[in-house]
């Protein structure tokens, strides 16, 4: 699977709104597409099977991973999650850049295999302000929030290995950033060399540009 298109991994502590933030991005920058993942969680309220997730069974993804399927996986909270490289190729290939909704464990190994990826942490403006968000969700046991909480300090210290942090304390001000990153990516320096070479070789070959003195 060879990189034909821009990668945008973005990752946050359950809690952060990056789901939403997520959303509001796809909606303003229509080049865009969402990976969707393979998980072996049971669908939430609301959730719809290849719309937020494809939810399969653990026999289905454990032969998935032996049969190299997944660009990424991780198990989070007993539940497996993987991004599938058939998915983000065919993305690719209808000339869209791919937005992968991971968690740290995925987004380290999406860097070793594309390491040109743009990588970006939601974080929130503070823990005390993420635990309150959890608890008001209202669909978690208090042992699952301390949990949450506990694993969004272990995420928060893995953050450093990211390229961009965007701090979700006002929503559109985060969307506005985040919107900012996805449209500056592609005019990188890596990104543009082949243009450069282009320029540089045109001016060597045509005899009507003159050097400048």
């Amino acid at each position: 699977m060879s990189s034909k298109g821009e990668l945008y991994v973005i990752a946050a502590p359950s809690g952060t709104g990056k789901t939403s933030l997520i959303r509001a991005l796809l909606d303003r920058v229509d080049h865009l597409a969402l990976s969707v993942s393979d998980t072996t969680r049971p669908p939430r309220a609301g959730e719809v099977d290849g719309e937020h997730y494809h939810f399969i069974d653990v026999e289905t993804f454990r032969r998935g991973i032996e049969a190299g399927r997944y660009l990424e996986h991780a198990e989070v909270f007993g539940n497996y999650y993987g991004t599938a490289r058939e998915q983000v190729a065919a993305l690719w290939a209808q000339g869209r850049g791919v937005v992968l909704e991971i968690d740290v464990q995925g987004a380290a190994q999406v860097a070793r295999h594309f390491p040109d990826a743009c990588t970006v942490f939601i974080l929130p403006p503070s823990m005390a302000v993420l635990a309150e968000r959890l608890r008001n969700r209202g669909s978690d046991a208090e042992e699952v929030i301390r949990r949450r909480l506990g694993e969004a300090r272990r995420e928060i210290q893995a953050c450093r290995d990211f390229g961009w942090m965007v701090i979700n304390d006002d929503f559109d001000r985060a969307v506005d950033e985040l919107v900012s990153i996805v449209l500056a990516w592609p005019q990188r320096r890596a990104r543009q060399n082949d243009h450069v070479q282009c320029l540089l070789d045109e001016a060597a070959s045509d005899s009507t540009i003159v050097d400048s003195p």
